[in-house]
């Protein structure tokens, strides 16, 4: 066998939290106590092993290295201090990079020296739409009371589509739409390379349906069970984190789906649809519940990770911490503006809404380059798990 290791892949590793690849030596510990790990398919050993090879190709399409929960087992028995599970993590932000698109991008929001660029990109896109809007101005208190932000972007009268949603959705629409399609095109990416990587030969495709019923329904369900999760250790108090955090997101996504159709499809032809909902509605409580979740397990997992660091005398990477600090701005942003809008202070509203437009637009528009992707790349993973076990491949 013929290796060819790949040296910037190594430096890119040893930069995002795997710089200890290199005392490992192989005695299969880790193997043997990571509670997923099975004997048929043992990790994290034979990752370890081609990372210290360099073997990018067939490291960014092994399906274990999604499947890894980065519990921290691997890394608390670990005789050496090789710290698997770290190995693994940057492993997986490689792949992301990897299979992001455009890979300008990609690699810029991996970079912690472009940090200042990947901040000033959304910021000057919002400031510039607002400025464009000609909505560049205060409202009173009494105004903001009653308004809200359905005017933060201006006024117009046209009835069928109202000025501050439409410059919302030129913000971001092409964002989301960015970021789905570079997802679909790395997921579909992987999915030929994991394959390929793992002998899959189908015998028979099934069908849409099919595919979406018996493999990607059920890796869902797992996935917002925490099943895997709750078999770790070392770091069990994760599942507190990221669990409400998960259900947070999943709370968020109704109210905004409600919010749309309400506000801008009930709200063409029922009057007084716009506008901020009492705190008494029941969305409006399940978006306080969500927000207030989405901090609490933001900073559950901010406080693990950082007491995790300090015990094992390790500093923590770029790429760990960019998502963290990105979600908690967008819950902390988020509330403060709610809170600002309360109390009638329109300057420190209207500028706490901005920063959580920048938050959002950042969350949306990075998503498939930072740790955000895991929500889709490892539930492809499980999918794939699962796909590769049944009866359509031979």
């Amino acid at each position: 066998m013929r290796v060819n290791p790949d040296l910037d892949f190594i430096k890119y590793m040893k930069g995002a939290g795997g710089d200890t690849l290199k005392n490992c030596y192989q005695c299969a510990t880790c193997s043997v106590v990571c509670p997923l790990s099975t004997d048929e398919k043992p990790f994290p050993r034979k990752e370890m092993i081609w990372a210290q090879w360099g073997l990018k190709d067939k490291l960014v399409s092994d399906v274990d290295v999604l499947l890894c929960h980065q519990c921290g087992d691997c890394t608390a028995y670990c005789p050496r201090g090789a710290k698997p599970g770290d190995v693994l993590g940057a492993i997986r932000a490689y792949m992301y990079t990897h299979y992001g698109f455009p890979s300008g991008l990609a690699k810029m929001v991996s970079n912690p020296k472009m940090l200042p660029m990947t901040i000033g990109l959304p910021a000057v896109i919002v400031l510039v739409m607002w400025f464009i809007s000609g909505g560049m101005h205060l409202p009173s208190s009494e105004d903001l009371a009653v308004q809200g932000y359905s005017q933060f972007f201006g006024h117009w009268d046209w009835h069928w589509l109202t000025k501050n949603v439409a410059f919302i959705d030129a913000i971001m629409l092409p964002a989301v739409g960015l970021a789905l399609y570079s997802v679909f095109r790395g997921v579909t990416t992987m999915w030929k390379d994991l394959e390929k990587e793992n002998d899959v030969s189908a015998k028979f495709r099934p069908s849409v349906k099919q595919f979406v019923v018996d493999f990607i329904v059920p890796s869902v369900k797992e996935i917002i069970d925490h099943k895997r999760f709750r078999e770790c250790t070392v770091n069990a108090d994760r599942v507190r984190g990221h669990k409400p955090l998960v259900l947070a997101f999943i709370g968020l996504l109704i109210v905004t789906i409600y919010s749309a159709i309400s506000q801008d499809v009930v709200g063409l032809f029922v009057e007084g649809m716009h506008g901020p909902m009492s705190l008494l509605n029941p969305v409006k409580i399940l978006a306080n519940v969500s927000a207030i979740a989405l901090i609490v397990g933001i900073g559950i997992l901010w406080g693990n990770r950082a007491a995790t660091e300090e015990q094992n005398g390790v500093k923590g990477s770029y790429y760990d911490w960019f998502l963290i600090y990105e979600i908690m701005a967008v819950g902390v942003t988020g509330l403060a503006a709610e809170l600002c809008r309360l109390m009638g202070i329109p300057s420190l509203a209207y500028f706490m809404y901005y920063l959580h437009l920048v938050s959002i637009l950042m969350l949306f528009l990075y998503m498939p380059y930072t740790k955000f992707a895991h929500l889709v790349y490892r539930t492809m993973a499980y999918t794939f798990e699962r796909y590769r076990q049944s009866s359509f491949v031979k």
